[in-house]
């Protein structure tokens, strides 16, 4: 049984049903105690998009474990168990404390018992004896260490451990291996794009994008997505939204802007994939399916003097640029707010508001659009407030995104 406010009664009303119960529907009535625990705090959403996460992770302890174990399984295809941890991981991070306990954990959801073998481990000992196991594994060292490569995933990396390869020398002189253009540049460059990209390299790049934009097209639209909007500090690559209101416009926008990088010689890598828009297939209902919008997988040379700070420094440190990862994608103006909500993250939270989106509410998210299968049409939104507006979620901004 649930307390509720009046603001449940009046969403129902508004939408003729019982409406299912959301967080900021219930009373919360907290009971004195020795100190806060996060079960003392507020009732925990099972849904991401229903759970404010900030930067400030109180259980780090915890959660880098679970995603030394989520990863594990990733390399396996255990999509199954990835998910769990990922899932208890980011209910973790949107707590406002410190758990201390097993208690502290009863009434939180996606808490399996797995989850909650590892956390024994951690509050008994200090760590979890699974995680030291499987970071000593040297299938896992080596899966990682080539996945850490622009351009392989796991799929190859462990297509490359099984024909006996276990370091880059071995892969670089191994005849049978044939590298695509995107691994060879991973490699090319690989002590600058596998270190972090820091908030003000991914700003002076933003410059950069931002300028070569106004000279195309005056009126266009350029957003920062990804963890630097979640004002996160570092990320492994920068993301960026381009579009304009000129409809049929953001087709050309892409090369267009590639010529001009060109032309001002910093564009070390190029991968350029073209629309496939097709609104008749819409909306995707596979979360892991990439949109289709045109977009293109960057190596931009990035001076050190663009820089405010200067450059976050290599172990060579003896030029003075950085090749940098750098993500455009161009949607109409119309999937603009689709587009940079899908883009945004993080992982877990975009994944959960697509199952909110379909379980509680049944309707079809993806990057592209909102479809409701009750009314049987799709829903326009200009902004990421409006899409939450559609789903009866309270807005949630992107720096509290980071489940």
């Amino acid at each position: 049984m649930l307390v509720l406010n009046i603001s449940w009664f009046t969403d129902s009303m508004r939408e003729g049903r019982p409406v299912a119960v959301e967080t900021r529907h219930l009373i919360q009535d907290t009971l004195p105690s020795e100190g806060p625990t996060p079960t003392s705090v507020a009732i925990v959403s099972q849904y991401a998009c229903q759970r404010r996460t900030t930067i400030e992770n109180n259980n780090s302890i915890f959660t880098d474990a679970f995603e030394v174990l989520a990863e594990s399984y990733e390399f396996s295809e255990l999509e199954g168990q990835c998910l769990a941890f990922r899932r208890a991981a980011s209910v973790l991070k949107s707590l406002p404390c410190e758990v201390r306990r097993q208690e502290d954990i009863r009434d939180l959801p996606w808490m399996g018992e797995h989850t909650k073998a590892v956390m024994e481990d951690i509050l008994q000992y200090g760590h979890s004896f699974e995680v030291e196991r499987m970071l000593s594994d040297k299938k896992y060292q080596t899966l990682k260490l080539f996945t850490s490569v622009f351009g392989v995933g796991p799929k190859t990396a462990d297509k490359w451990y099984r024909k006996g390869l276990r370091s880059f020398s071995d892969v670089l002189t191994e005849p049978s291996i044939h590298l695509n253009r995107m691994q060879q540049m991973g490699f090319l460059y690989y002590e600058d794009i596998s270190r972090a990209v820091s908030k003000a390299e991914a700003r002076a790049l933003g410059s950069i994008i931002d300028e070569a934009v106004r000279a195309i097209t005056p009126d266009g639209i350029l957003a920062l997505t990804g963890g630097f909007r979640r004002e996160k500090e570092f990320g492994h690559d920068v993301d960026f939204i381009v579009t304009t209101p000129e409809p049929g416009r953001e087709n050309s926008l892409l090369p267009d802007i590639i010529e001009r990088l060109k032309q001002e010689g910093i564009l070390l890598y190029c991968d350029y994939q073209a629309s496939t828009l097709d609104i008749s297939k819409l909306p995707c209902p596979r979360f892991e399916a990439m949109d289709h919008f045109a977009k293109c997988f960057l190596i931009l040379q990035l001076e050190g003097s663009k820089v405010e700070g200067g450059l976050s420094r290599s172990k060579e440190g003896g030029r003075g640029w950085k090749a940098v990862r750098v993500d455009l994608v161009s949607p109409p103006v119309d999937r603009y707010a689709f587009a940079l909500l899908g883009w945004t993250g993080s992982r877990q939270f975009e994944r959960d508001l697509r199952r909110f989106a379909r379980l509680e509410r049944q309707m079809v998210l993806d990057n592209h659009t909102l479809y409701d299968k009750t009314k049987k049409e799709f829903l326009a939104a200009q902004t990421e407030k409006d899409i939450f507006a559609h789903l009866g979620l309270e807005y949630i901004e992107p720096w509290q995104r980071n489940a």
